[in-house]
């Protein structure tokens, strides 16, 4: 019982780590996504930048070959306008620009340092084959190089490529202005998400709280009434309550028929002891006892003796199918001849008591069974049908079978038995008529060891009684059984 208490204790524990669980969970759900979204939305912000950045420099550019064009720019570059509007591009985006002709021959650089070159690109050259525009973006150096060709208006022969490069540096900046603040927003969040968590975790598992104290108090006061504790916050916790107390029902009457039980052993032991005690101090504090009492005397003693025996073998066999380690010595078995070998050792109690034993084997039944337990437990069956019976009463046995179970029904016209004492029959030490059973010879636990017998063999034991009339008792144990 300590033990099992023990484990219960150990809940509180469980229940901690679910509580550090769940706050690292709703901690881990409200965090990660605001942390992702941050980077999805710098990275955003980048590339949607970059592109705006692109389309515009590929407009003023467009418009500037065409300007370039009117003026034949490629052969004459001394055109003053065209030469300022190139400068003015390229200072407002912080660039550079240069004009190529169809040679591929600088012939326009605003930095004046590769006028004259030569200069060969993958942009170029497509640009040069027709494409309408290439660019480029050189992240580790912070610039866009966009190239757009200079066509003639109408026929679009290429005369020559613009490239112009463009700093991303204000980009950048708004993209660190703007991750200064998503970072801001993002451990605001946290902190709210934290907070969040915290309450959660505390509040989600309150009813679970609960439960942990009615587990408590239990465990200090057990053995008291324990009043139930309603925690309706969750159906989890409800039906966890409730299959709480159901248990703890269970454990005290299994505590309370221990208790009986214990109570009735030292009870049925002592009273045979007493009886002898009362003989043998009788013969001894008499003198000159005449040899008849004494003969009777010594005749009660033996008697208790008997009694005594049969109580404690009884106790013993109970003992023995309780045992985890309980096995079945199964072999092949003759049901039939088994049941006619009972009846045959039973008939001179039944003729002594004037009782009719009727025995009907409707199949020839053969299986794996142990038959000392099992001939243990039908002779008690018959045994008490014949004790607990009318005089001239009758005891029919049938024997019978289906494709899975053997049935063997022991019914009598007997006494029977009252209503409110069926669902106790099976329990050890109970009497339904303690006077009767005690003149008979009766332990109270032969249906007991009948009972652990039969479900050993995995089996079932039912029985019907109406007062007055008779009992019937059934039972059902598995063809072909396996020992597991």
């Amino acid at each position: 019982m300590k033990e099992f208490f023990r484990h219960l204790a150990d809940t509180a524990a469980i229940t901690k780590s679910l509580r550090f669980r769940i706050f690292i969970s709703v901690l881990l759900v409200g965090m990660i996504p605001t942390f992702v979204m941050r980077v999805m939305l710098i990275k955003s912000y980048e590339q949607r930048a970059v592109n705006q950045r692109i389309t515009d420099v590929t407009a003023q550019c467009s418009i500037l070959c065409n300007r370039l064009i009117d003026v034949d720019y490629l052969n004459d570059t001394s055109d003053q306008v065209a030469n300022e509007e190139l400068s003015r591009l390229s200072n407002f985006y912080d660039g550079r620009i240069l004009v190529v002709d169809d040679c591929f021959h600088v012939v326009k650089d605003t930095y004046g340092m590769s006028e004259g070159k030569t200069m060969v690109s993958r942009e170029v050259i497509a640009c040069m084959n027709g494409s309408s525009s290439m660019s480029n973006h050189d992240r580790v150096n912070g610039y866009l190089e966009i190239a757009v060709p200079i066509t003639v208006p109408g026929s679009g022969d290429v005369l020559g490529v613009m490239v112009a490069s463009a700093s991303t540096d204000p980009i950048v900046a708004n993209a660190t202005v703007l991750n200064h603040r998503a970072w801001i927003v993002a451990v605001t969040i946290s902190a709210f998400v934290i907070l969040v968590a915290y309450i959660l975790s505390s509040t989600m598992l309150l009813p679970f709280d609960k439960v942990i104290g009615a587990i408590n108090a239990a465990k200090e006061g057990f053995g008291t009434e324990i009043e139930p504790v309603d925690i309706p916050d969750y159906k989890e916790t409800s039906d966890i309550m409730d299959a709480f107390y159901h248990l703890m029902n269970q454990i005290k009457e299994v505590d309370g028929t221990r208790e009986e039980f214990v109570a009735n052993v030292s009870h049925e032991l002592k009273t045979p002891l007493a009886s002898m005690k009362v003989l043998s101090d009788s013969i001894r504090n008499e003198e000159n006892v005449p040899v008849e009492m004494y003969r009777e005397f010594m005749n009660d003693i033996a008697d208790e003796v008997d009694r005594e025996n049969k109580i404690i073998t009884d106790l013993l066999s109970l003992v023995k199918l309780d045992k985890q380690a309980a096995t079945l010595n199964l072999e092949e078995t003759d049901i039939n001849q088994l049941v006619s070998q009972i009846l045959k050792r039973l008939k001179p109690i039944a003729e002594k008591n004037h009782i009719e034993l009727i025995y009907e084997g409707r199949k020839e039944v053969t299986t794996q069974v142990d038959q000392i337990k099992l001939m243990q437990a039908m002779t008690n069956l018959v045994e008490n049908a014949i004790k607990y019976n009318r005089e001239n009463g009758w005891v029919k046995v049938v024997l019978d079978a289906d494709i899975q179970f053997l049935i063997l029904t022991v019914s009598d016209g007997g006494i029977g038995i009252p209503e409110e004492s069926m669902n106790h029959i099976f329990d050890r030490f109970y009497r339904v008529d303690k006077s009767h059973s005690r003149e008979i010879g009766g332990t109270g636990l032969g249906l007991s060891i009948t009972r652990g017998t039969i479900l050993l063999h995995k089996g079932s034991i039912k029985a019907s009684s109406v007062e007055g009339e008779g009992t019937t008792f059934t039972v059902r144990i598995p063809l072909g059984l396996v020992a597991s």
